[in-house]
């Protein structure tokens, strides 16, 4: 018997690292999110430098391309997800203070310029991960790890009386 897929869609936006698209492979396989959807100029399989990262999680994990960010935002959108735009820019909330709106689609963006002002405009919800450094900044793979582990946590626990993995 499989587990319950954790009702999240990780969508990037121009990412421009093969080997940062490949590690996303492995977290949404590892958490079990539902879809992975590369847009724009992020690199997709058969990529090498994503295979080599991701290990054989393309393999395992559901993912589609989409070359327009707009259009898998809408398409996700009319589904139901809460489009939730991982930034730090304001106005934002704390990860660990949102509270999601089942299922969530989670965008990340461009490793350098972030998000657009359309694609932050489309999400119903900007998220920050809370920052104590003098940089304030992480890689876009590591970030994403962070947020898809913490929304595992919260399912989790307001499923508890679902029997939810």
């Amino acid at each position: 018997m499989t587990a319950q897929p954790l009702p999240v869609t990780v969508l990037l936006d121009n990412v421009r690292s093969m080997y940062n698209a490949g590690a996303f492979f492995r977290t949404c396989d590892a958490a079990g999110v539902e879809k992975l959807v590369l847009c724009g100029i992020t690199a997709h399989p058969p990529q090498p430098g994503v295979a080599k990262t991701a290990l054989g999680a393309e393999r395992t994990v559901p993912w589609q391309y989409e070359m327009d960010t707009l259009v898998a935002l809408r398409i996700w959108k009319a589904r139901g997800c809460q489009l939730a735009a991982v930034e730090t820019s304001e106005p934002s909330v704390d990860l660990f203070d949102w509270q999601p709106r089942w299922p969530v689609c989670l965008v990340f963006g461009n490793e350098v310029d972030g998000l657009s002002a359309a694609v932050l405009d489309a999400c119903d919800i900007r998220v920050r991960i809370p920052m104590r450094g003098l940089k304030s900044s992480l890689n876009v793979a590591t970030a994403g790890g962070i947020v898809v582990y913490e929304l595992l946590r919260k399912w989790r626990g307001a499923s508890s009386d679902c029997d939810a993995p």
